[in-house]
């Protein structure tokens, strides 16, 4: 008798629990047989519905000759907190698709493991992740006065900014509770933000100095292992158990957390898939597919112990920052999509939800370095619905020349008067425009040329 495998013991199950959402009031056993577009005996049948019992997925009603198996109606997924707002992502019907399956319970969704036909079957300028009309679009967006200059010329004129952005940013994602505002702070003066932990600021800082290691030394790093190793050991810094963990390859299982995905466990076997990720990535021409490729596949061989989307996120910047590119801050990203997107990949092997966030994130990022193109995008309703609050508190705050960590508190408890659902964002946009405001545009907030020096002065010496 020939092996079944894994993967078909899955489609099995899964071809079951489907069948089974045609039956409101049940199914017996030869029902679902029948209505079952594959070809399966009674007892292998029996034995994939107690594989679903077992699982929580399904339950059975009545006696053993008139039993009926029932579909398990599960409670709809809470949106995770301090998320943010996902609706503002416009998503594809692929994305949707996505992003039903995954919120779905991890007890109703299948268990698997690391594909390898899922790398070893991209083919490099013949596959794409990415459509022509989305390299277009991204092209067009990310084009800067810089194109055409040495590698990393644009992202060294904007480093100080890219350091605050992209540092806040992909902490942010990873849970980070440090504000723009304490982020600055820590970059600029070193000054550590009251009542956080060591490790945000640890976080925030080795982010710093991975950008850096980026901008800095762009001839000399690319896809090899190199700089992905090191973009690793400078991420992942005072950060791990084991300190010798920092920029080597992962030599043990990990799991997950809610996620029914198991990446490889076997040491030889991640090595393999990491040369091959790279090799892959270098050969792609590209430099919008080479970005995107290195965030989906990453993450997904999980290469290291731990810090493996941190890496993803700034590797995804290699190509970029090579050409002369608008970077990729991931500028208003949600957590809970953003994760979602990556579950995607894991669980599934599908790349349209998370591709959807990269489109719609890097079109963010690009209109925040890209000030004489604001005409891309419409204006945005929040600040439009709020202008009055956000004029009004930076006026307050600059006029009276409060200092960094006091306008923090400011800033925080306006926004505590605002719907939940808005404050986060209140923070950041106030946050924004007191770090980009200079002499040249502090009149939009009607404050007198003696009121801005002054503020200028305690900022800079807080």
């Amino acid at each position: 008798m020939a092996k079944v495998s894994y993967t078909q013991i899955l489609q099995e199950l899964q071809q079951i629990r489907k069948t089974l959402e045609k039956f409101g009031d049940g199914a017996s056993l030869e029902m679902i047989k029948n209505a079952l577009d594959i070809g399966i005996e009674l007892r292998t049948l029996h034995r994939r519905l107690d594989k679903l019992i077992d699982d929580g997925i399904i339950a059975t009603s009545g006696k053993t000759k008139a039993r009926l198996y029932h579909l398990v109606s599960t409670p709809p997924v809470e949106k995770q907190k301090g998320g943010g707002d996902n609706s503002t992502i416009p998503l594809s019907e692929g994305g949707k698709e996505i992003q039903e399956i995954i919120s779905k319970p991890t007890n109703t969704r299948y268990p698997v493991g690391y594909q390898r036909d899922f790398l070893l079957s991209y083919r490099p300028n013949i596959d794409s992740y990415l459509s022509e009309d989305d390299k277009r679009k991204l092209a067009t967006l990310g084009k800067t006065a810089r194109l055409h200059q040495p590698a990393g010329t644009y992202a060294k004129e904007i480093l100080q900014r890219l350091l605050i952005d992209l540092s806040w940013n992909s902490s942010r994602l990873e849970g980070n509770t440090y504000s723009l505002l304490d982020t600055q702070q820590l970059i600029s003066l070193g000054k550590f933000a009251d009542e956080k932990s060591a490790a945000e600021a640890q976080m925030i800082l080795n982010h710093k100095d991975a950008i850096e290691f980026i901008v800095q030394t762009t001839e000399d790093i690319g896809y090899n292992r190199y700089t992905i190793k090191n973009l690793h050991a400078l991420l992942s810094n005072n950060l791990l158990p084991d300190p010798g963990a920092r920029g080597r390859l992962r030599t043990f299982g990990v799991g997950i957390g809610n996620s029914v995905f198991t990446p490889l466990a076997i040491p030889q076997g991640i090595e393999e898939m990491f040369e091959i990720i790279l090799e892959k990535a270098r050969e792609i021409n590209d430099p919008f597919e080479q970005s995107f490729f290195v965030m989906v596949h990453l993450p997904y061989l999980q290469p290291f112990d731990d810090v493996n989307k941190r890496v993803s996120r700034l590797a995804a910047n290699l190509s970029l920052n090579r050409y002369n590119l608008a970077p990729l801050a991931f500028v208003d990203v949600p957590n809970d999509i953003y994760i979602m997107g990556t579950l995607g990949v894991y669980e599934l092997n599908h790349i349209e939800l998370l591709k959807d966030v990269y489109m719609w994130a890097y079109e963010r990022s690009a209109l925040r370095y890209a000030s004489l193109r604001q005409s891309l995008g419409e204006p945005d309703p929040f600040r439009i619905r709020y202008r009055n609050d956000i004029r009004s508190l930076i006026t307050e705050i600059v006029a009276n020349a409060i200092p960094p960590g006091e306008a923090g508190k400011l800033i925080a408890r306006r926004a505590a008067a605002l719907p939940q659902v808005d404050q986060e964002r209140f923070i950041e946009t106030v946050d924004t425009e007191l770090l980009s405001l200079h002499e040249g545009n502090f009149a939009t907030y009607y404050v007198r040329p003696a009121e801005f020096k002054n503020w200028e002065a305690v900022w800079k010496k807080s």
